[in-house]
């Protein structure tokens, strides 16, 4: 069996893991790789039995639990493509998904099942019209996984949308095989850790987290939702070695006052991606958790997480670390694109790699527009390197305010805001305004019980920030809205478009 292929990944886990717990769910039960890989290679064998063959798209669309690692790793073995769908999304959107990838079948809880008019195949969780039960696919003739090529088509993952219709990546074995193992090298993944997440499966970082259980033997532990006071029980409870989470988990789980008291000595790192992170708020994590805090970037057109940091490296607050092992990166001027941006100063992060995606599903146009005819793709995001090659994060580029001439960029405020001992959360949005274009206005969530002004936190920006950097309006709001994956939706807050 090819390592590089993730078809192999569950066989090969059983192989060299056995009986060793690979999957605990709290509360309800747990399950060893033998299992995971006995479990899978029967589901796949009977979706064989009902036709379904490699090449064939299978639409994914489950809540965290074994039944999505399971059917995860018989789509693989079967040589088929796996679609997954964030448990989040409403029906109009998974629908979208079926029909743009043009899927085979459909795996779906039972009472979604009428939402979904399909001739697909459909399998739900729980008894359903019109469907297949899921678990009765658990009595099918277990299978080997097929033979398929590390460079032929495993996943498409579908973007968040926020610019209109999601785009399906299309990803290899290898590609995402090279993100996997670059990861889990990287950040000092062993059999001997406990990994805790509420990261969704469907998403690049909780499958990257999920797949890295199978490759070096670590034991995964975890829950459908994200629960602040929960996450701190169960870090003390199943003595947990690394916690993976976005910044809004590790935002809850400071403000909760079971902090106070829980007991997180077992941690050895976390690691936090989707979204940058104030140093303020890092330094507040290491302080409490007494571990580094491993910041990672990826995106679904890159397979996962593509830079990070190794708990070994130095500490660089703020930078999102190093391009991992095959990737390759360089920054775009703004404003002549074709040209390197000059050394020290922001530009727009290209990356080209075998984690990289080659394109997007039946989406030429969108493909023509990412990705140069060299294989560069355009992300999106601004970044700026320091003389140690190390990247940081300074906003995304449709993100950038342009106030009166000047780029005012959200991050860097939010930055200088989330260094306030009062504030909890905060995002910066742009809003339209006839004098200078555009102005910067700060929504912020506050800590509970703590007095805190529009004044105070202005007069605090002024001492950090250029005059033309300054937010002109101070929001305050009990919490900021988010997409399925815990990212701060900006969108939103610059639609909402607050009346002074």
């Amino acid at each position: 069996m090819q390592q590089s292929r993730i078809s192999d990944l569950a066989y090969n886990a059983a192989q060299r893991f056995g009986d060793k717990t690979a999957l605990t769910l709290p509360g309800l039960r747990s399950f060893s790789f033998q299992e995971i890989d006995d479990l899978a290679g029967r589901m796949a064998g009977a979706f064989a039995a009902r036709g379904l063959r490699a090449g064939d798209r299978i639409v994914l669309h489950l809540p965290n639990g074994w039944q999505w690692v399971v059917a995860y790793h018989a789509i693989a073995r079967l040589g088929a493509v796996v679609v997954p769908a964030n448990f989040l999304l409403s029906a109009e959107e998974v629908a979208f998904i079926l029909d743009n990838s043009e899927a085979a079948a459909l795996i779906v809880p039972a009472d979604r099942r009428a939402s979904f008019k399909t001739k697909a195949h459909v399998f739900t969780l729980g008894e359903a019209p019109e469907a297949e039960e899921l678990t009765t696919l658990l009595d099918g003739e277990y299978r080997l996984p097929v033979e398929r090529r590390p460079d032929d088509l495993f996943t498409i993952g579908y973007t968040s949308g926020t610019t209109g219709r999601p785009k399906g990546a299309t990803m290899t074995h290898a590609g995402l095989f090279a993100s996997l193992a670059g990861t889990a090298t990287i950040h000092v993944r062993h059999d001997g850790d406990a990994v805790l997440t509420s990261l969704p499966f469907p998403h690049v970082y909780g499958n990257i987290v999920m797949n890295a259980t199978f490759l070096v033997g670590s034991r995964l532990i975890t829950t459908p939702r994200f629960d602040a006071a929960e996450a701190l029980r169960l870090i003390s409870a199943e003595k947990a070695t690394l916690f993976e989470g976005v910044p809004t988990m590790f935002y809850q789980m400071l403000a909760h006052p079971n902090i106070a008291n829980a007991g997180l000595t077992s941690l050895t790192r976390c690691t936090v991606g989707g979204q940058t992170m104030p140093t303020a708020k890092i330094d507040a994590v290491t302080s409490r958790f007494g571990c580094p805090l491993l910041e990672l970037w990826g995106m679904t057109e890159v397979a996962g997480p593509a830079i990070t940091h190794s708990p070994y490296w130095s500490p660089r607050p703020g930078s999102i670390g190093l391009p991992m092992p095959g990737l390759e990166v360089r920054l775009a001027d703004l404003e002549e694109p074709k040209r390197e941006a000059t050394p020290g100063r922001p530009g727009e992060l290209l990356v080209r790699g075998a984690m990289v995606t080659k394109g997007y599903w039946r989406n030429e146009a969108a493909t023509i527009e990412a990705i140069d005819p060299d294989g560069w793709l355009a992300t999106g995001d601004i970044a700026r390197t320091d003389a140690d090659g190390y990247i940081f994060v300074v906003d995304r580029k449709k993100d950038m305010i342009i106030t009166a001439g000047y780029n005012v960029y959200p991050a860097e405020l939010e930055q200088v805001i989330a260094m306030h001992p009062a504030v909890a959360m905060v995002a910066v949005a742009g809003i339209a305004d006839e004098e200078k274009g555009e102005i910067a206005q700060a929504f912020v969530v506050p800590h509970r019980d703590v007095a805190l002004s529009e004044e105070a936190l202005l007069n605090h920006c002024r001492k950090h920030l250029a005059s033309y950097k300054i937010p002109r309006r101070v929001i305050f709001v009990e919490d900021l809205p988010k997409n399925s994956t815990g990212k701060v939706l900006r969108r939103s807050l610059r639609e909402a478009n607050v009346p002074a």
